[in-house]
Formats: structure tokens, C-alpha cells, sequence
């Protein structure tokens, strides 16, 4: 009707029936204007319900109780790398062997259980043969030390002698070349005696004419020379000590090493009287 009083204007939403959240509500301390909120909301939905339809949405993400909307950006894909790696893990638990492409100690486990299981399939002419050739390449060994091992390795000993007596044949083993390379090493490295040096070969099975034959390399010049030398490398660390107490701990030097007595005596008496006047031998004790 012209002329009537203009009615009230009607109230606008409250932030409540809109399904907002006021600022200082929000979980994560991140401010927004509600009246822009408000004014967005209006405007593309064009009704006051619409407009909670979407407020609804936007409450989501402002500290509503909805289930949250998928995230995008740098948070999202962290997410997605956290969830691979809890994957992977959980797939590696399930198949019991995590980290073994790149760990050195499971490769090598894995190569040991693949030579035993080849090992064990393998009839035991093969298996011989393959534990002895395995052996002869790291050093020399007589006879009866690959015995033995093929005996460990519960190989039946007519094969083992078979095995054995092949590679003898073809010049793998030679207990007589084994001898003379042991006496010639120990003898140069370790000053050991004719006595001490038969006496380990005896133990490595090589026999007895082979054990002569190897020693008689060795004449008596070689062993006073050998013993010689251990009593010069010896005879600095003695001075200063007792005269009786030098002689016994450098004798003793020559016995450990299979000299007998008398050389050995003989050879630290004439060290004591060749060393140079004016060195001290003291009066130390034992």
C-alpha cells in the first residue's frame, strides 16, 4: 500500500546459523573475517540455505566436527611418503627379511647357505672335489689334512681316497713339495731346528722318508746361523740383567724353537763374549 510505513529489514544470519566458527574458536589460530566468509557464501550460493550448505563445508575446515576433506600441497604429499614407508616396512616384517638388498652380512649369508645347499645336492664325488680344490687355493696341504676336512664333511672314505688319489695324479698334491716348502718358510721366518720342523711335519701327516728328506736340506751351518739370529734380535732386551740371568732366558730362546742344548749354549756364550766392551750387562734381576 503507497504511503505505508516500510516494514523492518530483515536480520541478517548469525554466525551459529550459518555454521561458522568464531576466530578465536579455531584449533589452529588462523583468523578470518566472517563477514567476508558471510558476503562469499551469499553470493555464489544466493539463499541463506544454501549458504549453510557451504558454510557447512567451509566448518570443516575451520574446526567442525566433519570428517576433513583431503589435503593438498607439501602436507599432503608428506603424508603420502609416510604412509609408503609404513607400507614397505610392514611389508618387509611380513616377508621376515628387511634391508636384505643392500646389507652386506645378509648377501654373504645368503651365498654361504647357497654353496652348502649346492653342496649337499651334489653327489659327494663332486663335493670332494670341490672342498679339497677349495682348500688347495688358499695354500698347500698334504694329504692327510684334506682327509681330514673331507673327513668333517662326512665324505665316505672310498670316495674320499679316490678323490684324493686323482689329485695326486694331476699334481694338486705333492706331500713331498709340501715338506720342502714348509722347512724352507719356517726355517727362514721363524728360526726353527731341523727337530722342530720334522716334528710339525710329522703332525701334518707327511711320512717319515719325506719328513728326512725335507730336513736334510738344513746342515748344521744353517741351524747355528738360524740360532745365531734369534740370540742378536734377543740380546738388547736382555741388557742391563744378570749375566747368568741373560744366558738362561737366551738359551731358553733356542730350546722353545727345538735347538738343542748344547748349540744352544754354545751359541749364546760366544753372542755374550762378542758384544762390544763397555756395554753395560748389569746387575738386574730375573
Amino acid at each position: 500500500m503507497r504511503g505505508a510505513a516500510p516494514g523492518p529489514a530483515p536480520a541478517e544470519p548469525s554466525v551459529g546459523e550459518l555454521g561458522l566458527v568464531s576466530a578465536s574458536e579455531l584449533p589452529t589460530g588462523r583468523r578470518r573475517r566472517r563477514s567476508a566468509l558471510a558476503a562469499e557464501e551469499f553470493d555464489e550460493a544466493g539463499s541463506p540455505a544454501a549458504g549453510e550448505g557451504r558454510s557447512e563445508a567451509g566448518a570443516v575446515g575451520h574446526g567442525g566436527v566433519t570428517a576433513p576433506a583431503p589435503h593438498t600441497g607439501l602436507g599432503a604429499r608428506r603424508g603420502r611418503r609416510a604412509a609408503a614407508g609404513r607400507s614397505a616396512g610392514h611389508a618387509s616384517d611380513e616377508t621376515g627379511a628387511p634391508g636384505d638388498a643392500h646389507d652386506p652380512s645378509a648377501r654373504t649369508g645368503r651365498t654361504g647357505r647357497k654353496r652348502a645347499g649346492a653342496e649337499e645336492t651334489a653327489d659327494p664325488e663332486t663335493r670332494a672335489r670341490d672342498i679339497c680344490l677349495r682348500l688347495l687355493t688358499g695354500a698347500a696341504k698334504s694329504r692327510k689334512q684334506l682327509a681330514d676336512a673331507l673327513r668333517k664333511r662326512e665324505i665316505p672314505d672310498d670316495v674320499a681316497d679316490e678323490v684324493l688319489t686323482r689329485l695326486e695324479e694331476v699334481g694338486l698334491i705333492d706331500d713331498a713339495a709340501f715338506a720342502a716348502a714348509w722347512v724352507e718358510s719356517r726355517h727362514a721366518v721363524r728360526g726353527l731346528s731341523r727337530r722342530a720342523l720334522a716334528q710339525e711335519l710329522r703332525t701334518k701327516g707327511v711320512a717319515a722318508d719325506l719328513v728326512e728328506q725335507a730336513v736334510a736340506q738344513l746342515d748344521h751351518d744353517d741351524e747355528t746361523e738360524a740360532a745365531r739370529a734369534l740370540v742378536d734380535r734377543k740380546l738388547r732386551s736382555t741388557r742391563g740383567l744378570d749375566p747368568q740371568v741373560r744366558m738362561r732366558r737366551l738359551v731358553g730362546v733356542l730350546a722353545r724353537r727345538g735347538y738343542s742344548e748344547g748349540l744352544a749354549f754354545r751359541v749364546v756364550r760366544s753372542a755374550l763374549d762378542e758384544e762390544e766392551p763397555g756395554e753395560p750387562s748389569g746387575t738386574g734381576r730375573d
